[in-house]
């Protein structure tokens, strides 16, 4: 079976999948607001775990790019939302890369769509920095590199212990960052204030 057929056998199922989760509330699945959503559902799903699918030398597409620059390159307030794996509620904030360049640079919006790669997939926060700053390690061959995420979770706050404005603050640190103290406070230094709650 091809990929494409796999994937469209897949969605067919996710439909239905939605369809017995709808029912199991006790809702009438043939309502005009309810009829065409097991679909909508599967559809933004599909959307949501998308980084399964997806090729990380693909996104960055060559996107690498020679340079002498060898101090901190910062991209900052990255926005993000993911799916908690233990709930499948979701998760959404801001990520902050910073790495010191090796001989080579990489466009700047390639790191957005790294983060989205691994974003988009079922995920703990504490995982997802750390495939970030992985990825960004290999693709650049980098000195070192640093990631900070702060996110809020739907999981504490729709359900559990309700806490509307808990942040969690994960970081991931390779390279020179592990045991450089000065350009890990560098980096940490110049990060954004982090807001209350998003």
């Amino acid at each position: 079976m091809s990929n494409d057929s796999t994937l469209a056998s897949n969605y067919q199922e996710t439909i239905e999948s939605y369809r017995q989760l709808i029912g199991s509330t006790g809702e009438d699945l043939e309502r005009p607001g309810l009829q065409d959503t097991p679909m909508r559902a599967a559809k933004a799903f599909a959307h949501l775990t998308q980084g399964y699918h997806q090729n990380l030398s693909d996104i960055v597409n060559d996107a690498v790019f020679p340079s002498s620059n060898r101090e901190l390159v910062l991209v900052q307030n990255i926005e993000f939302y993911s799916l908690c794996e233990h709930h499948m509620l979701p998760f959404h904030g801001v990520a902050h890369i910073g790495y010191l360049p090796n001989g080579q640079v990489l466009g700047l919006s390639k790191f957005a769509r790294i983060v989205d790669v691994f974003a988009r997939r079922l995920q703990i926060q504490e995982n997802l920095s750390e495939q970030v700053a992985q990825a960004i390690m290999d693709v650049t061959g980098c000195r070192g590199v640093a990631v900070v995420m702060d996110a809020s979770h739907m999981c504490m706050m729709m359900r559990g212990v309700n806490k509307q404005h808990s942040t969690t603050r994960s970081t991931a640190m390779l390279g020179e960052y592990v045991h450089d103290n000065q350009a890990r406070n560098e980096f940490l230094n110049a990060l954004p204030t982090r807001q209350a709650a998003f």
